[in-house]
């Protein structure tokens, strides 16, 4: 047993007494991204229902409702602590999805592809603000060797629980159990597990003791909604994050209308084509968990957090050269499952230590507006691009690899203020956490 336990500990580079934080993030992440991996094929399904030709408009207007949402979003961190406003986040959400459940359950064709766009725009605003809450919190209490030894397993949490997911919803739409589950059954699951997700999160606040202490009251956000815009605006290390955040997603966008042309060209029914997505969505989160089991925490600490950020732009630039070769459904699958695996095995949580040296009103306030605007912002770009190149006669490929040739440079600038930054604080990150400096 002692044996086993040792093994384990080497295995995650666990330290005594970490533990407990691990298991309630994990589980926090787990049921965070089940709920939403769960709800994830069903809207790729209904994104493409009168065609890919929609995704464009669909994403536009999701930029449009973040551009709403995000004051309000800010307001609340303001006048909240951080133990009552990561909570009434999931809530808020689960009270919508209760409301989609009766919709699509009780109006004649479900709703029609009307109430399909507008549970579109709902998820892609959902995803983005719950997993950027989660991170804000993870890089909130943990120190940044932590960060490095711990966020892939923490990470891993997440993608068995995308996994799970996954998997389920496949099953569901494709009636292997003998019968369908109906997309509002899935939504009332998803409920579910969001409400998991806020124990588990109750839990590792009550760890750390979120609401104890003047100490822990310097770590809530202040009362200006603006700092996290503000903090943007005077800091060269949160712009370049913003700059990498923005092609990354123009990048993905690109693929991701790829995806949509070619799976609605593949498969002929909405039926088939929740299955197809739900199927690269398990194969994405299979690799990931691979990934992050055995390489992720590794990587951070050998190649350091200034590598694993070029990694993806790399790997990009071969997937697009790749796709323009062989536009088939298993090149894209090839493509997406390698490319989004290392993202969320590796990139991502690498992305994440990024925010650990700053103060709260970066972590909550700069990190959702770039995590959620600026990621929106992104789609926008990536979505009208190839129009814009096709008028100008530009070939679209060529578009997307000098996207991610500019990814490569940033990304490249942005490891090279990492070291320097880090060097520069590598006497304070010896420090108590709460005297950590902001950096700016």
């Amino acid at each position: 047993m002692t044996a086993l336990i040792s093994r384990l500990q080497s295995l995650v580079l666990l330290r005594p007494g970490e533990g407990r934080a691990l298991l309630c993030a994990a589980a926090y992440f787990f049921f965070l991204l089940l709920s939403l991996y769960l709800l994830r094929p069903v809207r790729e399904a209904m994104g493409i229902a009168r065609g890919a030709d929609w995704l464009p408009w669909l994403m536009t207007t999701t930029l449009v409702v973040m551009l709403v949402v995000n004051p309000i979003y800010a307001a609340l961190v303001s006048r909240l602590p951080r133990k009552r406003f990561i909570p009434w986040v999931a809530h808020f959400f689960a009270a919508n999805l209760l409301v989609f459940a009766a919709l699509f359950h009780t109006l004649p064709g479900h709703g029609g592809s009307l109430l399909g766009y507008a549970f579109y725009v709902w998820l892609s605003v959902f995803n983005l603000f719950v997993v950027s809450v989660f991170w804000s919190l993870m890089a909130d209490v943990f120190s940044e060797d932590q960060g490095k030894r711990l966020f892939g397993m923490i990470s891993m949490g997440g993608t068995l629980g995308a996994v799970v997911g996954a998997a389920v919803t496949e099953v569901a739409s494709s009636g292997s159990w003998g019968f369908k589950v109906s997309v509002a059954g899935l939504m009332l699951l998803a409920v579910l597990g969001l409400e998991l997700a806020v124990f588990f999160m109750l839990r590792l606040a009550a760890h750390f003791g979120l609401s104890a202490g003047e100490a822990q009251q310097a770590r809530e956000p202040g009362p200006d909604f603006k700092a996290g815009v503000l903090a943007i605006a005077g800091s060269r290390y949160l712009q370049l994050i913003c700059a990498y955040m923005l092609l990354f997603t123009v990048a993905s966008t690109f693929l991701y209308l790829m995806q949509g042309d070619i799976v609605a060209r593949s498969f002929a029914s909405p039926a088939e084509r929740t299955a197809a997505f739900a199927k690269l969505d398990f194969w994405t989160n299979v690799l990931t968990l691979t990934v992050q089991l055995l390489l992720t925490s590794r990587l951070l600490r050998g190649i350091g957090v200034s590598g694993v950020l070029l990694v993806l732009p790399l790997l990009t630039t071969v997937g697009f050269g790749a796709l323009a070769l062989w536009p088939s459904f298993l090149a894209l699958a090839l493509v997406q499952v390698l490319r989004r695996g290392i993202h969320y095995a590796v990139d991502r949580p690498a992305r994440e230590i990024l925010y650990i040296p700053l103060g709260p009103e970066e972590r909550y306030k700069s990190k959702a507006f770039i995590d959620t605007f600026v990621f929106r912002g992104g789609d926008f770009l990536g979505v009208w691009a190839p129009t814009v190149f096709g008028a100008l006669l530009v070939p679209v490929s060529l578009a997307a690899l000098g996207c991610a040739g500019a990814w490569v440079a940033v990304a490249g600038w942005l490891g090279r203020l990492v070291n320097r930054r880090h060097r520069e604080h590598a006497d304070a990150a010896a420090l108590p956490f709460h005297h950590k400096e902001t950096l700016t």
